[in-house]
């Protein structure tokens, strides 16, 4: 599929911007720092949780894009994604690291914004990832900042991980697919309001999961076993988990297209 020219030169004219704004510069790694990109994958999920240098040496040479964020010369965000086709070709985004100290800076949003661009360039036009739906500031990142949209609940999709993240906790996971040059994606990046959306059903987010699942494992469990009979029913409905302004879930059959 081709992708008009002034789409992939705006798509890496906001990449710019975005690094730019958090102060980084992120560009497709080189075999030179595939040892520091394993460093930060280690660093955020433990030690041996990392793809060895072999598998992102033949990731990157087949042309899948393994991104790499520094600042002042130093690796502070990495990323990696390759391709897939399961009911249409598209980039899935599989790993995403950024340095404890310049999390919530922008450096994810940098990182894939060039993911983005990169993607168009080549003519693909949708990303997809999965993230833990009990994590508030990652749903307001996939679903608000980026304007990803949920198609699919995947109950304890890895198994149970046992990472310096996760512990024993269940992988449950929502999938997204970002639309990369839809109505609603663009409306996201331009900075859009949230959309007041009818809500069906609901599940707040106003529990600190990760704080809850440090503190209370036991209660992180529950927590979670609630929360999957919840997001069951609902997409089991057809309804489709969209963000609040005050960053709760809602569960809706609106049009996720912000025009429509």
């Amino acid at each position: 599929m081709s992708v008009a020219e002034q789409s992939v030169t705006e798509a890496y004219r906001l990449a710019t911007i975005a690094a730019a704004s958090a102060a980084v510069t992120v560009r497709t790694a080189e075999p030179r720092d595939l040892d520091s990109i394993i460093g930060l994958f280690e660093r955020t999920w433990g030690v041996g949780r990392s793809p060895d240098r072999a598998m992102l040496l033949a990731l990157d040479f087949a042309g899948n894009p393994v991104l790499l964020a520094t600042q002042h010369g130093k690796p502070v965000g990495a990323t990696l994604g390759f391709l897939g086709w399961t009911d249409g070709v598209h980039l899935h985004s599989h790993m995403a690291a950024v340095v404890p100290w310049h999390r919530g800076g922008g450096v994810g949003y940098a990182l894939k914004l060039l993911q983005r661009a990169l993607c168009l360039e080549q003519g693909i036009t949708e990303m997809r990832w999965t993230f833990d739906p009990l994590i508030r500031r990652n749903a307001h990142f996939n679903l608000v900042k980026l304007g990803a949209e949920v198609t699919g609940f995947l109950p304890d999709f890895y198994g149970r991980l046992d990472d310096v993240i996760s512990g024993s906790d269940r992988s449950d996971r929502f999938e997204v697919r970002w639309s990369l040059d839809s109505p609603r994606v663009l409306h996201a990046l331009a900075g859009g309001p949230v959309r007041d959306w009818t809500a069906v059903t609901s599940w707040p987010l106003d529990v600190d999961f990760e704080q809850l699942r440090a503190d209370d494992p036991v209660g992180a469990a529950r927590r979670r076993e609630d929360s999957r009979l919840v997001f069951t029913e609902a997409l089991g409905r057809e309804l489709r988990p969209e963000l609040t302004a005050d960053n709760d879930y809602v569960f809706t059959t609106d049009a996720s297209d912000p025009l429509g």
